[in-house]
């Protein structure tokens, strides 16, 4: 795979995402929140689509194809291009919006500028804090997971200078339904990551060593069976929201 087109391999792992990595309205609100009165929005490694606003002109940019065959119909199809080269003049949107991807990119630090510059008005990041992925319980089931993950995400400072002064951090908090179906989205729903087809559509996982994954999957599925689990961690399939790693940078 071309390193222009990220770390993962959308054409194996990518077939999932529309069914598993939906939108979830919660969050969506915050990020159209951040969006302010935009009225055309530049969304980089757009992928299917989640959490483009139906009510704006969205120009999305996505360089894999899997992920640019798997937007609905009602939503714009997806240009051919990578965040570090944006096809777009110097502030020629209202805003750019970047959901879940900045750590797909070869050069979050040029892709961020590109958005800056791109962009008049609002830039909007959803991300995750790679010192954070450790409040998750699954990580105490495969830390190497954990370790994949926080090599990839780019530090939470390094987003917010890109940007320039003015960006804020914004902490998400996960809802129990949580639809989009990323790794925290199941804090309160364990036996969901015994299922492979959620897993492949956390490209994390891809990362991992041979064997790691199904030792995993073997010892979370044996402390579910005996109860292990809900004895640790139960406590969580009733909370309303979990407070984990994810984040939302806007910069004005």
């Amino acid at each position: 795979m071309s390193q222009l087109m990220g770390d993962t391999d959308y054409g194996l792992v990518g077939t999932a995402y529309s069914r598993i990595r939906r939108t979830d309205p919660r969050i969506a609100a915050l990020v159209h929140q951040a969006l302010g009165e935009a009225r055309t929005i530049v969304n980089v490694g757009a992928g299917a689509g989640s959490y483009e606003p139906l009510d704006r002109h969205v120009l999305p940019i996505e360089p894999s194809p899997a992920m640019r065959a798997q937007r609905p119909a009602h939503l714009a199809p997806a240009i051919d291009g990578v965040a570090q080269h944006l096809p777009f003049d110097d502030d020629s949107v209202d805003a750019a919006m970047a959901m879940v991807t900045v750590h797909q990119w070869p050069d979050p630090v040029a892709g961020l500028r590109e958005m800056r510059r791109v962009a008049r008005g609002p830039v909007i990041v959803l991300t995750f804090d790679g010192d954070e992925l450790g409040r998750l319980w699954l990580m105490d089931y495969v830390p190497e997971l954990r370790r994949a993950e926080a090599a990839r995400y780019p530090a939470i400072t390094t987003v917010t200078e890109a940007l320039g002064p003015g960006a804020r951090v914004h902490p998400v908090p996960i809802p129990i339904d949580c639809v989009d179906g990323f790794t925290e989205a199941y804090y309160a729903r364990p036996e969901s990551f015994l299922e492979p087809a959620v897993r492949r559509a956390q490209s994390a996982w891809t990362f991992l060593e041979p064997g790691v994954e199904q030792r995993a999957m073997d010892g979370l599925a044996a402390d579910l069976t005996s109860g292990a689990w809900d004895e640790r961690y139960g406590h969580l399939r009733t909370q309303a929201e979990f407070h984990g790693a994810v984040r939302l940078i806007v910069s004005p």
